[in-house]
């Protein structure tokens, strides 16, 4: 499988860090006015273990694949307040939680 590293950024909000850095991350989350998005089950897996997540938004979608990448990483245990919820017409669901501290 062909694989490409992304080397530049489409916006100057965007940064590409070629490793995971869970002290980093810490800095910039406290530097930050604003949101960060991780994006990903591999790289969000790394967030979540890591405890820098603090609000997961969700889409679930009504098909049942088999198989793919799993959506949260192993071994890991949440507890989530419900903030938002929104059903839409073809049957999608979106979902707001925040991690219970």
């Amino acid at each position: 499988m062909y694989s490409k590293t992304l080397e530049t950024a489409s916006t100057t909000r965007t940064r590409i860090e070629p490793d995971f850095d869970p002290e980093a991350v810490r800095h910039l989350k406290a530097a930050t006015g604003g949101d960060l998005t991780v994006g990903g089950p591999a790289l969000g897996a790394h967030a979540i273990t890591a405890g820098l997540v603090d609000e997961y938004q969700l889409f679930v979608v009504p098909v049942v694949v088999g198989g793919g990448k799993h959506f949260l990483p192993n071994r890991v245990r949440l507890q989530l307040e419900l903030l938002d919820e929104r059903r839409f017409g073809n049957g999608v669901v979106y979902l707001r939680y925040r991690t219970q501290t």
